[in-house]
């Protein structure tokens, strides 16, 4: 059965992309800690980030860090924080969150719920900052 990413992927499922080539995509996580918290996909659904092969696994952290330093000029933030936790869903992702404080980087604390409007004007203005 296909994750959740994967409909997202495919287009089955909508989601708030910032960033995507042909091997990997960004969106922003609708249920974030801070607005702008964004997840870094590769578009191959391997769970657990380690059994991605070496250039994959490269290539993911290349591409987050484009995705990072958009999102640092899209959101006002002192640093772009770097997660990976994987236990929500069994689909290898990256979590890039603009952080202001430690506590902005704290997965225990409660989530936002943005709305429609909200989200689509900070993914608008990730993608502006990625030109």
């Amino acid at each position: 059965m296909p994750s959740i990413f994967t409909k997202i992927i495919n287009r089955e499922i909508p989601g708030y992309i910032v960033a995507e080539d042909d091997r990997y995509i960004a969106f922003l996580d609708i249920n974030p800690l801070v607005l702008g918290h964004t997840l870094v996909v590769p578009k191959q659904e391997v769970d657990f980030i380690f059994d991605l092969d070496d250039d994959t696994l490269a290539g993911l952290h290349v591409f987050a860090k484009r995705v990072a330093h958009a999102i640092r000029k899209a959101v006002p933030c002192k640093r772009i924080g770097v997660a990976v936790i994987g236990l929500e869903v069994p689909h290898t992702h990256v979590h890039l969150v603009p952080m202001n404080s430690m506590g902005d980087l704290n997965f225990t604390r409660t989530k936002l719920s943005p709305s429609k409007p909200e989200l689509e004007g900070v993914a608008k203005k990730i993608q502006e900052a990625l030109g």
